[in-house]
């Protein structure tokens, strides 16, 4: 039974890829159009179109989704984002479905990807994590960006998890950032991708109901950042572990 369940994995990671670059050149010249609009708007029809997209390509792929927890988003207020991460699938999947305009912290080297890495770039911060100046011009950039008006999405754990623990520990630099900005964090746990898209399988997707839940704000005053760092893990640990499905 395995057998004949990887070999229809794999044929449908092969489906999964020729469906997203197809319907990636259908979005590419409407999604171009947000760097003619201000940063704001240009950043919220950016979003706008990403989520049409994998509205489209999730269902092409047999991949529901299910969000909750939009209501902890506040008008007029700015948040950092933080996500776990368990697949590949995580990053499309995230920042979409964030309400409001919002950017990721990413790696530099995607943005060389030609035709994509004007896409990329344009829903990112970059980063090269080898180089101090690059981090430290990072930290600044997302600091701009929160004071813009456009949440910043992170994923602390920094890489994939391929340890058998519901998180792997996270980085400071989230934590870093919303103290010193004074943004309010809000917690999301996504589930489901590590079953759709197992990190120690290569060119693999299932049809899998996908989850993201955001948790309530958590305020940063008044508190260090270990401290804020370790309620937050404790707290999308025990979310994700309560209500884990795959």
């Amino acid at each position: 039974m395995n057998v004949f369940k990887n070999i229809f994995a794999r044929v449908w990671a092969l489906w999964g890829l020729i469906s997203f670059i197809i319907t990636f050149f259908i979005i590419f010249l409407p999604a171009m159009l947000s760097y003619l609009l201000p940063v704001v708007k240009g950043q919220s029809y950016f979003i706008f179109i990403s989520k049409l997209w994998m509205n489209f390509w999730l269902f092409l792929v047999g991949c529901s989704v299910k969000i909750s927890g939009k209501e902890n988003f506040k008008k007029g207020e700015t948040y950092v984002v933080v996500f776990n991460h368990n697949a590949l699938l995580d990053a499309p999947l995230s920042a979409p479905y964030v309400p409001g305009p919002n950017k990721t912290i990413a790696k530099s080297s995607f943005a060389k990807v030609p035709l994509f890495g004007w896409f990329y770039s344009k829903g990112s911060i970059l980063i090269n994590r080898k180089d101090e100046k690059s981090r430290v011009k990072s930290f600044e950039e997302m600091k701009m960006v929160l004071q813009s008006g456009i949440h910043m999405c992170i994923y602390p754990e920094g890489t994939r998890n391929r340890t058998k623990e519901s998180l792997k520990p996270f980085y400071d630099g989230a934590f870093k950032l919303a103290v010193a900005s004074g943004k309010k964090i809000i917690p999301c746990v996504i589930k489901g991708t590590k079953r759709a898209m197992p990190v120690d399988k290569t060119f693999y997707l299932l049809p899998t109901p996908l989850t993201m839940h955001f948790m309530k704000a958590v305020a940063v005053e008044n508190i260090s950042v270990a401290d804020l760092k370790a309620s937050i893990f404790n707290a999308m640990k025990e979310e994700y572990e309560n209500n884990y499905r795959s």
